[in-house]
């Protein structure tokens, strides 16, 4: 346990920023499932506005520091590939 009263008070907000952090990585898995599920399950409409919306959650955790902005831009970019190959149609 820390000795000084800083170093305590800093533990305090470490224990606050994890759960915080937490919280937007479980909604970021969430909503990134859900856009691969779409993009799997052949409907685009769905998969692109999922899509969308995983995009714009990266964007802002990354902005808040809760994932790194270039895991999040390889997210996105994971993501976009894979609808994007949804709307190709497949060669023989």
């Amino acid at each position: 346990m820390a000795n000084l009263k800083s170093s305590k008070k800093d533990i305090i907000r470490s224990r606050r920023r994890r759960v915080r952090n937490a919280s937007w990585r479980s909604q970021l898995k969430t909503i990134s499932r859900k856009a691969r599920m779409a993009i799997s399950g052949g409907d685009p409409a769905l998969a692109s506005e999922l899509t969308r919306q995983a995009s714009r959650m990266l964007d802002k955790a990354a902005t808040k520091g809760v994932v790194h902005k270039r895991q999040a831009a390889r997210r996105k970019s994971r993501l976009a590939r894979r609808l994007a190959s949804m709307a190709e149609p497949s060669e023989p």
